[in-house]
C-alpha cells in the first residue's frame, strides 16, 4: 500500500547522484506514487529539479552521508553514480537500511578492479587481460606486461573520464597524468586493459525483479573518449552471440543480486563475447529505451526495486539517440535549435537543466525513432547538429 507523498505512510526514494539518468527515475518513481529525495555534491542538478527534496552534501563523506540518510530514513536508497562512500551503504544496510541493489553491488562496481575480479577470476567470464598499477613505475611494467596498444583508465571514473589507449610504452607517462585527472575520489590506482580487436560494443540492459531475470534488446553504441556519443537498438547480433550475452549478463548479475536494473557492458569479437564493466543502475546508452520500448529502462528499474512485477519488456520500434555536449566552461549558458531539431520527423529532446557547462559535459540529448536502425541514427544525429550552446 502506498500512502500520499509526504503523508507518514508515504514510500520514500533517496536517489544518490541526481543527474539526467536520475532525473529520469524519480519521474518514474514519481508516476508511481513515490515520494522522492535526490542528493548529489552540486546544487541543482537535473534530479534535484523535479524531486520532492534535495540535498548538497559530499557523497564520499561517511558521516554526511549517514547525516541525510538517518534525517530521511527513505525506504529505498539508490546509488545512481560510483562517488559514493559505498562502505558506509555496506553499514546502513547491515542497520536495516535496503540499499539497491544491495549495498555489497555499490561497493563491487564502484572500482573496476572489484567488478573485474569477480567477473575474471571468480566467476570466469571472458574478458580482456589486466593489471593494476598504483604508480607511475608499476604502470609502465603493466604496460610491458599487457603490450601495446593498452586501455588504461582509474579504477573509479565515470563516463569514461579519464580513459585513454597507450599506442606506445612512451606514452604511459601522459596516460598516467591523464588518468590522474579523471579518476574520482583522489585513488590513484589505475586497470591497464588489453586492446580487444571486436567488431563493436553493446550494453545489454538486465533487469532483475520478482519476475525473474530479463533482458532488453541488445543496445550499440559509439564511444569518444570513454564516453558514449550515440545509442542505437537494436543491435544486430548473431542468435549465439545473443545466448552468450545472456549467459553473461545473468552469471554476473545473479552474483551481484538483488533488484533493479543492471547496464552490462559487453565487447563482440569474432570468436566470442567478452564481458567489459557493469553498472548497478540505469545506463547512459540506455536513454535510447525512452522511445525504442513500451516500458524505458528508468520505468524497469523503478518498477524492479518497488517489487512489482516485469511480465515482458517489449520493443516497440527502432531508435537511435545523439548526445549534445559542451566544449567549453560556461555558468551561463543558452541552448538554441530546438525549433529546427524537432522539426525532425518522430524526434524528441532532453534538455537536461545541468546549471553549468564544461569541456566535454553531455547537456541534451536527440531521440529518433523510424523503421530502420540505420534510419533513426541519422535523424537523431541530424537534430543534435541542428542544436548549439551558447
Amino acid at each position: 500500500m502506498y500512502g500520499a507523498p509526504y503523508s507518514a505512510n508515504a514510500k520514500k526514494m533517496m536517489l544518490l547522484g541526481s543527474g539526467e539518468l536520475g532525473k529520469e527515475v524519480i519521474i518514474e518513481a514519481q508516476r508511481l506514487g513515490v515520494e522522492t529525495v535526490a542528493v548529489d555534491r552540486y546544487e541543482n542538478a537535473p534530479a534535484m529539479q523535479v524531486a520532492h527534496r534535495s540535498y548538497c552534501i559530499n557523497m564520499l563523506d561517511r558521516a554526511e552521508l549517514r547525516r541525510v540518510i538517518e534525517a530521511e530514513r527513505p525506504d529505498y536508497i539508490v546509488p545512481e553514480i560510483e562517488a559514493i562512500a559505498t562502505d558506509e551503504l555496506v553499514e546502513l544496510e547491515k542497520e536495516g537500511y535496503r540499499v539497491i541493489p544491495t549495498a555489497n553491488a555499490s561497493r563491487l562496481t564502484m572500482d573496476r578492479e572489484g567488478i573485474r575480479r569477480l567477473a575474471s577470476e571468480t566467476l570466469g567470464l571472458p574478458t580482456a587481460a589486466y593489471a593494476f598499477a598504483d604508480s607511475l613505475d608499476e604502470l609502465r611494467e603493466a604496460v610491458a606486461r599487457i603490450g601495446t596498444p593498452c586501455v588504461i583508465k582509474p579504477i573509479m571514473s565515470s563516463s569514461g573520464k579519464g580513459q585513454s589507449v597507450c599506442r606506445t610504452p612512451e606514452d604511459a607517462g601522459t596516460c598516467w597524468e591523464y588518468a590522474m585527472e579523471g579518476g574520482r575520489a583522489k585513488n590513484t590506482r589505475v586497470i591497464v586493459e588489453e586492446f580487444i580487436s571486436f567488431e563493436s560494443e553493446i550494453t545489454l540492459l538486465t533487469v532483475r525483479s520478482v519476475s525473474g531475470t530479463t533482458f532488453c534488446q541488445p543496445i550499440g553504441h559509439v564511444q569518444k573518449d570513454g564516453d558514449y556519443i550515440e545509442s542505437w537498438q537494436p543491435h544486430g547480433m548473431r542468435e549465439e552471440q545473443i545466448a552468450e550475452a545472456r549467459h553473461i549478463a545473468k552469471t554476473v548479475t545473479d552474483a551481484l543480486g538483488g533488484y533493479g536494473i543492471y547496464g552490462v557492458e559487453l565487447f563482440l569479437g569474432k570468436e566470442k563475447v567478452y564481458f567489459s564493466e557493469v553498472s548497478p543502475r540505469p545506463h547512459d546508452t540506455g536513454l535510447v529505451t525512452l522511445v525504442t520500448q513500451d516500458l524505458s529502462e528508468f520505468a524497469l528499474h523503478v518498477r524492479a526495486i518497488l517489487g512489482f512485477p516485469i511480465p515482458g519488456i517489449r520493443l516497440l520500434t527502432p531508435g537511435a539517440t545523439h548526445t549534445l555536449k559542451a566544449w567549453e566552461e560556461k555558468a551561463d549558458y543558452q541552448i538554441s535549435g530546438m525549433e529546427e531539431a524537432l522539426a525532425v520527423p518522430h524526434t524528441q529532446l532532453r534538455l537536461f537543466g545541468k546549471p553549468e557547462t564544461r569541456h566535454g559535459r553531455r547537456m541534451a540529448v536527440a531521440l529518433s525513432s523510424a523503421d530502420t536502425v540505420e534510419e533513426a541514427r541519422k535523424r537523431a544525429a541530424e537534430a543534435a547538429g541542428r542544436l548549439s550552446i551558447h
